[in-house]
């Protein structure tokens, strides 16, 4: 029996090898950078920029637990990421409420909900909110700090009834999953019909990206790819194609910037690091400059159920 798109993806992770397209199918592709000796690749034939030596899925759930260093600033409220992920999320309810203007009394359910900051934002507009998240301790947070019905782990687990959601987030999470495809099709089933999925994911097709990648290759110095927390780059062309072959229709699509300090760090980090300086200085303009134009490296797509 031929084995499904997951299958041959947990096979390949497990076995050291390249893995698939996830999603066309093809296995030819071209390199495009290797980072912490991860293979960024392009696929020839749909143009799906993905790692083709993940970790495998035992390696992918080690990560998220504040133990290797995962969100563990969002465990404090005073923290500077914790901040910047309150100024995201006001961004994150934006967007929504710029494809749903009327939240009020919606169900909302968010994978990857982290320590609930997004959640606690979207529950001041009068939505209904629950979560999954696989960290431990950030979704204890979620659930001490903000009250907060947070299942914690895979949400298939969570026994959700089916067309029981009116949106359903994913915000920095797509990027993340081994098999993003299979994802997004399970998923179809928790929205109710028309319900809307909205997600965000860096986007290699901002300008900032593709301007700086031609120095990154001779500089070996690139901070786009994020391996192996990130295992696709994805852009709006990408990411419809993957929504539709879900079973969802693509509603829209808005461009951001990811956080300045993010991509090129603080003056307390170029201290420490001239090359990161010059970076910076060379760079941050342009990403600047791509939000301005609709061009950011930050990508929001909407969709519904068909």
């Amino acid at each position: 029996m031929r084995e499904s798109m997951s299958e041959q993806t947990a096979i390949a992770a497990e076995n050291g090898l390249s893995v698939p397209c996830n999603l066309c199918g093809a296995s030819e592709h071209e390199h495009l950078f290797t980072k912490k000796g991860y293979h960024l690749v392009r696929c020839n034939s749909c143009d799906l920029a993905y790692i083709a030596n993940p970790p495998d899925a035992e390696g992918i759930k080690a990560i998220y637990t504040t133990s290797s260093n995962y969100h563990e600033q969002l465990l404090d409220s005073g923290s500077e990421e914790y901040q910047r992920q309150r100024r995201a999320a006001h961004q994150h309810m934006q967007m929504l409420r710029h494809f749903r203007p009327d939240t009020s009394g919606q169900l909302l359910l968010d994978i990857g909900c982290s320590s609930g900051i997004f959640l606690g934002e979207a529950r001041s507009t009068g939505m209904v909110c629950m979560g999954a998240e696989l960290s431990p301790e950030t979704a204890d947070f979620a659930r001490r700090h903000f009250s907060l019905p947070v299942h914690q782990g895979d949400w298939r687990d969570a026994d959700f009834a089916d067309e029981s959601f009116d949106v359903i987030t994913l915000f920095d999470v797509i990027e993340h999953l081994l098999d993003p495809q299979q994802e997004l099709k399970d998923l179809l089933r928790l929205l109710k019909p028309g319900g809307l999925l909205l997600l965000s994911t860096p986007d290699i097709d901002g300008l900032f990206p593709r301007a700086s990648y031609p120095l990154a290759k001779k500089l070996d110095y690139w901070p786009h790819p994020e391996p192996p927390h990130h295992l696709f780059q994805f852009s709006q062309k990408t990411l419809s194609a993957m929504v539709g072959n879900a079973g969802f229709n693509v509603e829209g699509a808005k461009h951001t910037s990811i956080d300045l300090s993010y991509n090129f760090g603080t003056p307390e980090s170029w201290k420490q690091s001239p090359k990161m300086l010059a970076y910076a200085a060379l760079f941050a303009p342009i990403a600047v400059l791509g939000q301005a134009i609709g061009k950011g490296d930050w990508l929001y797509l909407a969709a519904t159920k068909r």
